[in-house]
This record gives C-alpha cells, sequence and structure tokens, in this order.
C-alpha cells in the first residue's frame, strides 16, 4: 500500500502505512529510512534556512523520496528535518545532487549524507530557536571537509571521527563531493562532562588505529545496515554505538586531563565499583569509602574534584539505568517497579518523582514509547 502525504510541500511515497497511523500523520516519519536525490537547477547562488523539527522521531514505516525530483530548497529543508534547523549554501553551478538516508531510535539519530559541495551553517539565531541539546559525532567517509566550531577547525579527511555540539554555532564546508556518516545524540545520554566535550570539539580522531579505529568501523557498518535500526535490536544497536563513542571520548579526555588530576584515577575506580553495585539499597559513602579503604571524607573530596556529590552521582546513574531499561521494548515484561527496584529504588514515590525531576516524564511515558503506546500524561 502506499500513501502519499505532503511534507513541506513534497509528495512523499509512504509503504505500508496503516489508516491508524494516516490518522497521527505526524507520527508517519519516524521510522526513518529516508533516501533523497536531489538536483538544483538554478545557477545562482542559494541560501536556504529551514526551521522544520527533525524528522526522524518515534517509529514508522519506511519513508522513500527517491524517486523526487527535489531542488535545492527542498535538500536544504530536509537536511534541517533530519538533524537540526540549520543554513545550507552553495554555489555549484552544475545541477546540484544529494543523497541523505537516515535511521534510529527515539533519541540516536544515525544518517548517511552523499552530495555536491556546499557550506551548511549552525547560526546563532538557529541555536536560539531550538532547546534541545545534541552531540553529533562525524564519520568522513570520502572527499574532505572543514569543521569550524569554538574558533577551532578540523580538515576532515577519510577515516577521521570529530564531535560537535548543536548549541554551539558551527560550520561545515565541503568544497568537493563527499560522504559522511552523522550519529546525533542528546547531550544527557553521553556520559561525560559537556563542557569537557565541548573543550576537544572540532578535533579529530583517527579512524586507522586504538579505539578510533574500533568506532570506525562499527560505525561505518551501521551505516551500511540502516534497516537494522528498528525495535528492540535497533534500540541495543544504537546504545552499543553511543557506549562506543563515549568510551572513546572518555579516554581522550583522560589523556589529556589526567597529569594536572592526580584524583582521577581513584575516582574513575570508585566509580565502576559503584557501577557493579547500583542496584544495592546498601549503597553509601560510607560502604564506599570503606571498601577502598579511604575516609568518607577524601571519597567526598575526589567527587568534589570534578564537580559532584557522591549520592546525586549514584542517583543519576540510578536513574539513567531505570531509563533505559523501560526504553528497551525487551524488558518490556518488567513492571515499573521491578525496574526500579533493580536498580536499588525502594521507594516508588520518591522513584517516580525523582525520575520526573530528571527526564521531565513519568517513568510510564517511557515505557509507553517504548511499546508504541500513547504518551502517559
Amino acid at each position: 500500500m502506499i500513501v502519499h502525504v505532503p511534507v513541506g510541500g513534497l509528495s512523499v511515497s509512504v509503504r505500508r502505512l496503516t489508516a491508524a497511523a494516516c490518522r497521527h500523520c505526524r507520527l508517519f516519519l519516524n521510522k526513518r529510512i529516508v533516501s533523497v536525490q536531489v538536483r538544483r537547477r538554478r545557477r545562482t547562488l542559494r541560501d536556504e534556512v529551514s526551521p522544520v523539527p527533525q524528522l526522524l522521531r518515534g517509529s514508522s514505516p519506511e519513508v522513500d523520496t527517491s524517486d523526487l525530483p527535489l531542488d535545492f530548497t527542498q535538500f536544504s529543508a530536509l537536511v534541517s528535518q533530519s538533524f537540526v534547523p540549520l543554513r545550507v549554501r552553495s554555489d555549484r553551478p552544475e545541477p546540484f545532487r544529494g543523497d541523505i538516508r537516515a535511521a534510529g531510535t527515539d533519541d540516536v539519530h544515525v544518517s548517511v549524507v552523499t552530495a555536491d559541495r556546499h557550506v551548511i551553517e549552525r547560526t546563532p539565531e538557529l541555536v536560539a530557536r531550538q532547546e534541545n541539546r545534541f552531540f553529533k559525532l562525524g564519520l568522513q567517509l570520502s572527499g574532505t571537509g572543514l569543521l569550524i566550531q569554538d574558533h577551532r577547525e578540523a580538515v576532515l579527511r577519510p577515516g577521521d571521527l570529530t564531535i560537535y555540539d548543536t548549541n554551539s554555532p558551527y560550520s561545515l564546508v565541503f568544497e568537493e563531493s563527499f560522504s559522511t556518516l552523522v550519529l546525533m545524540v542528546p547531550h544527557r545520554l553521553i556520559e561525560l562532562p559537556t563542557d569537557a566535550l565541548r573543550g576537544i570539539a572540532a578535533t579529530t580522531i583517527s579512524g586507522e588505529s586504538g579505539l578510533g579505529r574500533l568506532v570506525a568501523r562499527f560505525l561505518g557498518d551501521l551505516g551500511g545496515a540502516l534497516d537494522q535500526l528498528d525495535g528492540p535490536v535497533g534500540g541495543r544497536l544504537a546504545r552499543n554505538a553511543v557506549d562506543l563513542v563515549t568510551t572513546m571520548y572518555a579516554q581522550e579526555l583522560d589523556i589529556a586531563r589526567d597529569a594536572d588530576k592526580p584524583h582521577r584515577p581513584l575516582l574513575r575506580r570508585v566509580q565502576a565499583w559503584i557501577e557493579d553495585r547500583l542496584g544495592s539499597p546498601e549503597l553509601s559513602p560510607s560502604t564506599i569509602a570503606r571498601a577502598h579503604y579511604i575516609s568518607t571524607r577524601h571519597l567526598h573530596g575526589i567527587f568534589h574534584e570534578e564537580g559532584l556529590t557522591v549520592s546525586a552521582w549514584i542517583r543519576t546513574r540510578r536513574l539513567e539505568h531505570c531509563r533505559r531499561d523501560l526504553a528497551d521494548p525487551v524488558s518490556a515484561h518488567r513492571p515499573v517497579g521491578q525496574v526500579a527496584a533493580r536498580w536499588g529504588f525502594t521507594d516508588a514515590a520518591y522513584f517516580s518523582r525523582t525520575f520526573r525531576a530528571e527526564f521531565g516524564e513519568p517513568p510510564s511515558s517511557v515505557r509507553a514509547r517504548a511499546l508504541g503506546s500513547p504518551p502517559v500524561e
């Protein structure tokens, strides 16, 4: 079955779209297999900005616009829909060609962009118009590019990995045809200090050695199998991608900062020990300190050096694990209370309050979304 739905002036062929889904058109684009072939017919400079929200949200049938004769304006709009609002410019006199294939989960989006030369800008005005904050990890697949953010510049060559923040202005300059993979992740899912990551934005990590090689290979394979980013398996693949990226940048930050932070190796050992015991209701600063043969005061001190408190860090990590379980359809058979207890919350009311305060929604809403049910207020 093929249904034609107008989207921002475009006619999008949506296969296997049920009548029920049609009654909720704002959700129909939520599966995220998008392929766009674009031709730019005008020879004058074009400068397009689209305020359209993200194209990829939730879960939906396949979306395929590859057979539509889209122009440069439509390509620009789709770039913003696929990521965040962006300004796209090109002065190429020949017809412009571009292709975007994208897939993902509620939180994590993977896109493969192949296009002719153009410039992408995330301006201060566009940053101010959006509250959601994301990190974007780029893997250059072919061609070269230039990323500019926070007064730093990174030349992107095939195999290079880089990270940038949508909450800060940036530019991407591609002076030749190219292909790149972009992993877009909310700030909250990368469990590293946001300011520290922004401090290494627009720098590159080689995809030829070390952890960079592992991450580049995994993301490259993922980009070639976007149809797998669906359902429970897709959710786990997306989380694996985020975990790999987090591990890679944790190593980069540790290398850069450990020399003048002698407390950090101990802090990492303590945090790893806590992670293994998050489900224990007996976990407390005193038990942690005793296990590491340090005073409670010293324990609080090493957390304070990072702007953290022991109790708040434990609570946040427990909530993050609960949210991950609730968002995983594979764990749908576990009641919300059981998930909370698994991660050390013994008071259901307290868990519900702290979860809502942390994530802005009740636990039941996360579970309902994972099951494709209407959101719970």
